[in-house]
């Protein structure tokens, strides 16, 4: 294997997922992930959401950089983050509250467990 791979979800069978009806809070997300990299507690690869909202609960920190769409994340105690084309963000262990798809919405993520 090469020691630089060009990240693209060609040739990649997706996992189409949705979060557990217990968490939903509205819409139904629909949740595309093209894994690129599964090694040693690192995840990588890019995720794609519809329209919704659920809560979410992180014990991994990751990196995320939003290619388009529209999404606003809103912790525990309200603050609201909005998510847009061209934004980068890091979420920290212990980061809980929504996840609100706003309009379809892709990212790519690194994830360290």
């Amino acid at each position: 294997m090469s020691q630089i791979e060009r990240v693209t979800r060609e040739g990649i069978q997706p996992e189409i997922t949705r979060p557990d009806p217990s968490r939903v809070r509205a819409g139904d997300p629909v949740h595309t992930t093209w894994n690129i990299e599964e090694r040693d507690g690192l995840y990588c690869g890019l995720w794609q959401s519809t329209p919704g909202i659920w809560t979410v609960s992180y014990s991994e920190w990751e990196y995320v950089y939003i290619h388009a769409g529209h999404s606003v994340l809103t912790d525990a105690d309200g603050t609201q983050t909005t998510l847009k084309a061209g934004d980068s963000f890091i979420i920290r262990p212990g980061y809980s509250g929504t996840w609100q798809v706003v309009e379809t919405t892709l990212k790519d993520y690194v994830i360290k467990a």
